[in-house]
């Protein structure tokens, strides 16, 4: 049985557009949201410069698909510990992609070199895992040598770290195969697109629709496509295989969209996708 959870979000300069405090209540954890143009208000917090791990968000060049950097930052002599870690970054030209970083630190500054070591391990494996961000980091952090008490301690401590990450925007650990398991109440939708050729299998989420690997795909546009269609086919290129099967699960913000992907031209989504029982989209929602 899932329980409700209060999460505290504080705003230290006031503003929904600046940096964000994350807190939940009887958990050490504490979790910056800090975009890029304010890591100079931050210099003044302290417990930005304790140890931890950080996360480096933003929007690959070529596709503009979500990217990831996932890296540990000790104290040093200096005193700059994730905060001065994160400003490295930032001078940095080849790690110019990310727009937004998140930092995650302790209330009493208890993680030593072993405990970053490990939590850089287990994000990065689970990021990877999830495949929702293309992860950075060029070789798998060294997981560190833990007991099994502390690696039971760890874990509780990340899974308040995925919680706190998905309320700042970032489902970075979420298959999207596991969108529709996240609430009890919300049972999986399957829903189906037979047309212009396409033949496409969807799952309807919170987040919109998930159109499935095995879907086949329009193979060329119809002449009134519009741009932003043909941009999101290049942008997913390499999840198409040689015969317009979909080799991976994709995620759409909206059935029009995710129509519009399969059939190569636009599409009302509300029509185009139903239920096995040929109920439509539209009709599904009618009678809500």
């Amino acid at each position: 049985m899932q329980h409700g959870r209060t999460i505290t979000l504080f705003l230290p300069d006031g503003s929904v557009t600046g940096v964000v405090k994350c807190t939940i209540p009887n958990w050490t954890g504490v979790v910056y949201k800090i975009p890029r143009t304010s890591l100079e208000n931050c210099k003044t917090r302290e417990d930005l410069q304790q140890s931890g791990v950080y996360f480096l968000f933003g929007k690959s060049d070529e596709r503009n698909e979500n990217v990831v950097y996932v890296g540990q930052a000790g104290l040093r002599k200096n005193g700059n510990g994730l905060l001065g870690r994160i400003l490295e970054h930032a001078r940095n030209p080849k790690k110019d992609y990310w727009t937004e970083a998140v930092a995650i630190t302790t209330t009493n500054n208890s993680f030593g070199p072993t405990e970053i070591s490990y939590l850089e391990n287990q994000f990065t494996k689970l990021a990877n895992e999830a495949k929702r961000y293309i992860v950075q980091n060029g070789n798998d952090p060294n997981p560190g040598n833990i007991t099994e008490e502390k690696e039971s301690e760890l874990e509780e401590f990340i899974e308040y770290a995925k919680i706190v990450m998905g309320i700042l925007g970032h489902k970075v650990f979420v298959p999207l195969n596991e969108i529709t398991d996240e609430s009890p109440t919300q049972k999986k939708l399957i829903l189906h697109l037979k047309e212009r050729g396409a033949e496409a299998t969807g799952i309807l989420t919170s987040e919109g629709i998930i159109v499935c690997k095995g879907s086949r795909l329009k193979g060329t546009p119809i002449p009134s496509c519009q741009e932003w269609i043909k941009k999101l086919r290049k942008q997913n290129s390499a999840s198409i295989g040689a015969d317009f099967i979909l080799t991976k699960d994709i995620a759409f913000s909206s059935p029009s969209a995710a129509a519009g992907f399969c059939v190569f031209g636009s599409s009302n989504g509300r029509v185009a996708w139903m239920t096995e029982s040929g109920q439509t989209l539209k009709e599904l929602e009618a009678e809500m």
